[in-house]
């Protein structure tokens, strides 16, 4: 990969409309992926988040509770910190689509029905952060400027 397509994909809109896209779906993605991986905030961990994957037939649900958490962990803080911010929401969007239409597709549109409107938003939220970037303070618009 050279330095062009490393700027290309670093770039960013020159405005600070991503941060509370970034901060809040970043504490959201975070906090939800240490449910997976670690058991924080009431989650199962990885065994219990694996085994319920299974259930669904995510298989191996282990592999699968790890790939998710990490995603979402992981990505939730390069959301913060805007880093690498169009790659994390396209890896995050993928995540989404996969809860909507694995878990929460069929019974329709509304949370309290453990419809898909709550992951809908945030796969919503990762396509304007892929079209967008990481914007005006974030870590991506550094970089850029160092590569400069």
């Amino acid at each position: 990969m050279n330095i062009a397509t490393i700027k290309q994909v670093l770039t960013s809109d020159n405005n600070a409309s991503a941060l509370p896209l970034r901060l809040i779906a970043g504490i959201i993605f975070t906090a939800h992926g240490s449910q997976k991986l670690f058991a924080w905030f009431g989650g199962y961990g990885l065994e219990g988040t694996g085994q319920w994957m299974e259930s669904i037939g995510l298989a191996p649900g282990y592999l699968m509770a790890m790939m998710a958490g990490s995603a979402e962990f992981f990505g939730g803080l390069l959301l913060i910190l805007g880093l690498l911010t169009r790659p994390t929401a396209l890896v995050l969007a993928v995540t989404m689509l996969v809860a909507i239409f694995s878990t929460h597709f069929a019974n329709g549109l509304f949370m309290s029905n453990n419809g898909y409107e709550f992951a809908l938003s945030l796969f919503a939220i990762t396509l304007a952060l892929i079209f967008q970037g990481g914007g005006k303070l974030s870590l991506d618009r550094i970089l850029v400027s160092k590569l400069n």
